[in-house]
């Protein structure tokens, strides 16, 4: 390790290799989402410039890591909480902040843009030109971990998936070389980066495909449970009418949050929005006119795309430590009643954890979504659009106190558990996990099915034949067991 630091420091400026002693170590390790990422301590911190600074580190350290000298993590916002996905203890953390600049193209037909920037940046650029491209809900998100892992955003439904709307990745790979990886060049590591994660390259720069897009209707609801099957139904119900519409994009939910205890024991929230200037449109109606409700609650209106973003972000850096999990299954109103069951009958233990606020949160892959992916060029992420409408099943937690850790995890995970076996009894199991929501536990690399594993891992043997980013990079969900 003190070799790769001396080498860092003697190859770049004092102020891009944060030692803990420095000042500024501080604020960059616990600027992360979930608090838990902070408390991981790399023994340097490099802040890389450009993407010829991501290369020359890539050509110094690499060799010493494969050595087994060293390890490290690559960062780009901080948003996924999964511990040591994007932060190290005693390695190196590549924090790619500084690689910025968004450049729409001449024609307006895509956009590049930074590793390092958010999507509120880019939302507030392409806003000025009546334009948007398919990405985070939350103006915080960064770029890559959605870009790189499937994802869904306001316009996923009649766009696709966000992994499928990147037309070109810039790289690192283990060599140090930068590539460009699109449906011409290097079009194996194209479709491998389309839900491949940090397997394969350091990504610096991502080409996204850019649309003409006004403003449109959305917003929350909050109600109560008694009214929560009646929405499971319409939202099913609609997934399959054959005449649905690709411009809704849905998310209905239920949780405990201490907040609301005195209100009600379990509270559920609707985010919804039509992606048209249309105020009201009927098809939201069941989502968004259920009694009785939190009147005063209700954020329902017409939105601009960074309006919509910055409603949905949260605080960019957490005081919290933060769980994601989850699965997929069939959109079956049996199936997921008897999810929203299995967590709430789990949370009576858990309401003394202090802090806590969760949710279980249902989102759909219709139809429409899952069809756009092959004329997109094709991912990894082994859906097959015969097995639609699905719905991605989201547990979601919040909690103060390292001491809960064990307890929220080992709880959830045995939720997931009994949902996916009970999901298996009645036919309507699917093997896919989004990895941008999974928990360390999870595996959804193998939950692409065999096929798509066995080309990610000979597209990782080609590109990075050492195997760098599958020994040395050890956060994330790796191809090789």
């Amino acid at each position: 390790m003190a070799e790769a630091i001396k080498t860092l420091r003697g190859a770049f400026s004092e102020s891009q290799v944060v030692l803990p002693s420095a000042d500024d170590y501080a604020t960059l390790n616990t600027s992360y989402l979930s608090k838990a990422q902070g408390e991981l301590q790399p023994s340097a911190i490099f802040l890389p410039q450009d993407r010829d600074d991501v290369a020359k580190f890539v050509r110094l350290i690499g060799p010493l890591a494969l050595q087994g000298k060293v390890k490290f993590a690559v960062r780009g916002a901080g948003q996924q909480p999964a511990l040591g996905c994007n932060n190290i203890e005693g390695g190196i953390t590549i924090d790619l902040r500084h690689l910025t600049g968004i450049h729409l193209k001449e024609d307006s037909s895509s956009v590049s843009v930074g590793a390092g920037e958010r999507w509120g940046e880019v939302y507030s650029k392409l806003q000025e030109s009546g334009l948007a491209v398919t990405g985070s809900r939350s103006s915080l998100g960064g770029i890559g971990g959605l870009s790189l892992s499937g994802g869904l955003s306001f316009f996923s439904s009649r766009e696709g998936f966000i992994t499928d709307n990147v037309i070109n990745f810039e790289a690192v790979l283990a060599s140090g070389e930068v590539v460009n990886a699109n449906a011409n060049e290097n079009a194996d590591l194209f479709v491998a980066l389309r839900g491949g994660g940090n397997n394969f390259a350091i990504v610096t720069r991502y080409e996204l495909r850019a649309f003409k897009q006004g403003k449109f209707w959305g917003g929350s609801v909050f109600y109560f449970p008694n009214s929560f099957p009646d929405q499971v139904e319409a939202y099913v119900k609609e997934l399959k009418d054959p005449e649905a519409t690709d411009e809704t994009h849905i998310m209905i939910g239920a949780g405990y949050s201490a907040a609301y205890a005195q209100i009600s024991e379990i509270m559920c929230m609707n985010q919804v929005y039509y992606t048209k200037e249309v105020e009201n449109p009927p098809v939201l109606d069941p989502y968004v006119n259920m009694q009785p409700q939190l009147d005063a609650m209700k954020s329902v209106r017409m939105l601009n795309l960074v309006e919509a973003a910055n409603q949905q972000a949260g605080h960019g850096s957490s005081t919290s430590r933060v769980s994601y999990m989850n699965t997929t299954v069939k959109a079956d109103v049996p199936t997921l009643m008897a999810a929203y069951e299995t967590y709430v009958n789990s949370l009576g233990p858990l309401k003394a954890v202090e802090g806590l606020t969760t949710s279980i949160t249902l989102q759909a892959y219709p139809k429409s979504l899952l069809n756009k992916t092959s004329p997109a060029g094709g991912n990894s992420l082994g859906i097959n659009p015969s097995d639609g409408p699905l719905m991605s099943v989201l547990i979601l937690s919040f909690w103060q106190n390292s001491d809960d850790d064990d307890k929220i995890q080992s709880t959830f995970k045995n939720v997931l558990e009994a949902i996916d076996q009970d999901a298996a009894a009645r036919g309507t199991a699917v093997p896919y996990k989004y990895m941008n929501y999974a928990a360390p536990f999870q595996d959804p690399i193998e939950s692409y099915g065999e096929e798509n594993k066995n080309k990610l891992q000979a597209a990782s043997k080609k590109y990075d034949p050492k195997g760098l980013f599958q020994k040395c990079v050890p956060g994330g969900w790796k191809l090789f067991d």
